[in-house]
């Protein structure tokens, strides 16, 4: 018998307990408690954001699947073909167990993205860990690099962009958020979905084992000293084995054997059984004694909530299960099936021939009987003062030293320094069937081929992107930040952004700070989606993202890390002449700045790492003038009138024009024109306002380009070393020698 201790020990709230009892119309046992207490976490259930996430804009034209009815986002790319996408957070794994927590993160997104029937094609992530010069933060990089590496490069999926940033905000508690993209002919695209009576249920992939067990209660949660004894719910991937399962599925798909497909990820078997049943308003009878386990007398619990990896659920034909099980033979694969569909609506659970377990579907889901809360929010004290930052507080620099110092601080800072460290443990190119073109750009861009393999005129482009900084100086516009800067990458490699997907990265919900911070994201992130026309296909609400810390008396506090809403950005190419480079390519070519400069230092690695500035509100932006710029550059790369094009972020003007020439080793001479002589020179190259973006442009081009837009002359580039003015700031070699051996000499030395 459960008893309301029972409830709150798997972290279920009194009322919720009370509302378990309503809908079963009994007192639940441990078996149906332990399912209630997964499923209606935050990690399934979202039932602290969804009030919230209901509004973000979900329609357009290409839109197949809105968010959240599918595994992934699915969109229409155009000659029958569609891409699937996703990102989704392992920040609690990674942060206990960094190489297995990384790894099946990105083991459980590729199979959210093959279970539509779509083959991935490439992967990006993002991370944020803690201060670079303390040895557990090394400790945790180099694991989830690795763990990303292994599982990717064995998995045979490219990787082909992302981004890290430190921060101590993220000390004890990473960020490990992993994107994967796939393509589908859109006649080939699956469900998760069951129905039609008497339709076989098969478990299929690896055995059932206790790892990973109450692993979405465990991301429902802070991280804490005590976090070490979650360490069983961090699951153990074999990337092989997904290598098996992605074939033998994607052929299933193929061969129209399956209903529905659902990966087992969070909450295992008691998920995917909800989840599909409840879509297609349908039940279940699944009998726990056929399910392959890896360890013997696993409780009826055990194999519900577990997260084993490689494991799906398929809901197969009736009169087909010899050739589903033959097509799962044939890669060396389980495929048991262990149930069927109903018509009752409900899960009826058998174990030892008894019945363990019995409950309604849709009571266990979103929009059926999941709670869905409205909490309450209040703007954090600091908001107000950040907004009393004034530039004039901070001493412009006048010599040409402090200048150099600047830039060598800058060019060595952890926030800007080439991640060469990193992407050199990822294979871009591995896999055979859509190689991704290694040409520098703002954002991954990846050839498509066709159903049979030929090569297509036309590329998919994405892109990651947040600044955790921005967004808690100010939410609403770091995030809109966050969202425009993702599509302006997807712009300056030649791109036409499409939609988004989104990992909201939060502290806990309860604090009404901390909601507040989310709530102003949600409120950008759509005023920004919907001025750019990029609806949201879905993504992952990660709360709990805290730390603890001493405060001033020696006392305990938790605190929430920087509010986090990355942004995962898709995009199309269809001709590939528009692939543009972020890199200066030859000597004597011309350097302009499209977007206005601003007399602006907020928020900047500048003011915030070398003047150790911390309180500044968000970067100057606005968003239409963020519309406008991108509509220009789209402009500039159709009718080739620019070379490159790179786009302003971190660090500012100075980092973007040193980024740009040193990919092939080449230097520049530029200097900053008498009509900006109101702009602050610190401002001038160091800030971060939005909306510029730097382009090079041929000497025999020039009248044509000036013509065509709006652009402030820069300089030229040269055979070497980086001028401003008449000074040399910084030879190519040494800033070479910063730029990309920096992180390496941190994480190593």
């Amino acid at each position: 018998m459960t008893t309301l201790e029972t409830a709150q020990k798997l972290g279920l709230l009194p009322e919720e307990f009370e509302k378990i009892k309503e809908i079963l119309g009994k007192i639940p046992n441990f078996t149906e408690l332990s399912a209630y207490s997964v499923m209606w976490s935050e990690h399934c259930s979202y039932k602290n954001s969804i009030v919230w996430l209901k509004k973000l804009p979900k329609k357009s034209a290409r839109i197949l699947a809105e968010a959240g009815q599918e595994n992934a986002g699915l969109v229409d790319i155009g000659d029958g073909l569609a891409c699937a996408f996703k990102i989704e957070s392992h920040n609690h794994p990674s942060a206990l167990e960094p190489y297995q927590g990384a790894a099946t993160g990105v083991g459980g997104i590729n199979r959210d993205i093959f279970t539509m029937g779509a083959r991935p094609i490439a992967q990006m992530n993002t991370l944020r860990f803690g201060d670079i010069k303390n040895e557990k933060t090394k400790h945790l990089l180099k694991g989830v690099v690795k763990g990303i590496g292994d599982y990717g490069n064995a998995f045979g999926i490219p990787t082909v962009a992302g981004e890290l940033y430190f921060d101590e905000c993220y000390q004890v508690n990473p960020l490990v958020n992993a994107f994967s993209a796939g393509i589908v002919d859109i006649n080939k695209t699956a469900s998760a979905i069951a129905f039609g009576v008497g339709n076989p249920v098969f478990i299929v992939g690896s055995a059932t084992g206790k790892d990973g067990i109450h692993g979405a209660a465990f991301a429902s949660k802070d991280i804490t000293e005590d976090s070490a004894k979650d360490l069983p719910s961090v699951q153990v991937g074999d990337p092989f084995q997904e290598k098996l399962l992605l074939e033998a599925t994607l052929e299933i798909i193929d061969k129209n054997l399956v209903i529905g497909v659902q990966d087992m990820g969070a909450a295992g078997i008691i998920c995917s059984t909800a989840e599909m049943s409840a879509k297609g308003e349908s039940g279940m009878i699944i009998d726990l004694d056929k399910v392959p386990l890896r360890q013997h007398n696993m409780q009826a619990w055990e194999i519900l909530l577990s997260e084993s990896q490689e494991r799906m659920l398929v809901v197969g034909i009736k009169g087909k299960e010899n050739e589903i099980q033959e097509v799962f033979e044939k890669w060396d694969l389980h495929a048991v099936q262990i149930g069927e569909v109903t018509d009752t609506k409900r899960l009826e659970f058998y174990q030892h021939k008894e019945k363990v377990a019995d409950m309604p579907a849709e009571s266990l889901v979103l929009g059926g009987g999941a709670p869905i809360y409205h909490r309450e929010y209040k703007e954090p004290t600091y908001f107000q003062e950040y907004k009393k930052f004034d530039i004039n507080q901070v001493n412009e620099p006048k010599t040409e030293t402090e200048f150099q110092k600047i830039v060598r601080f800058l060019l060595s800072s952890p926030n800007i320094c080439s991640r060469r460290w990193v992407y050199e443990q990822y294979d871009s190119m591995v896999g055979t069937a859509n190689l991704s073109i290694n040409k520098p750009s703002d954002a991954g861009v990846v050839l498509i081929k066709n159903q049979q393999g030929e090569s297509m005129d036309k590329a998919i482009v994405i892109s990651v992107d947040c600044n955790g900084r921005y967004v808690y100086a100010n939410p609403k516009i770091g995030a809109m930040i966050a969202v425009c800067e993702s599509a302006r990458n997807v712009v300056c490699a030649g791109g036409e952004p499409v939609a988004i997907t989104n990992n909201l990265n939060f502290g806990n919900p309860y604090h009404h700070e901390v909601y507040w911070h989310f709530v102003e994201s949600i409120q950008g992130i759509i005023e920004s989606c919907e001025a750019l026309e990029t609806p949201v296909t879905g993504g992952n609400v990660s709360f709990y993202n805290q730390y603890q810390t001493q405060n001033e008396k020696g006392e305990t506090i938790t605190k929430p890390v920087f509010p986090t809403p990355t942004i995962g950005m898709l995009g199309l190419m269809d001709n590939l002449e528009n692939h543009t480079s972020l890199a200066f390519s030859a000597v004597g070519d011309l350097i302009y700045l499209v977007g206005e400069p601003k007399n602006d230092i907020s928020s900047s690695e500048y003011l915030y790492a070398y003047h150790q500035i911390k309180a500044s509100p968000t970067p100057d932006f606005d968003l239409q003038n963020e519309v406008s710029l991108q509509k220009t550059i789209k402009k500039l790369i159709q009718e080739k009138m620019i070379i490159s094009a790179h786009d302003i972020s971190d660090g500012g003007l100075f980092v973007t024009l040193v980024e740009s020439a040193l990919v092939n080793q080449l230097g520049f001479e530029v200097k900053k024109e008498e009509r900006f002589s109101s702009i602050r020179s610190d401002a001038f190259w160091f800030g971060e306002s939005q909306s510029r973006v730097v382009v090079s442009v041929k000497p025999n081009n020039k009248e044509n380009f000036e013509k065509s837009c709006q652009a402030y002359f820069l300089g030229k580039v040269a055979k070497e070393n980086f001028v401003v003015g008449t000074q040399i700031w910084i030879s190519t070699q040494e800033a070479n020698d910063l730029y990309q051996n920096t992180l390496a000499k941190l994480i190593e030395g």
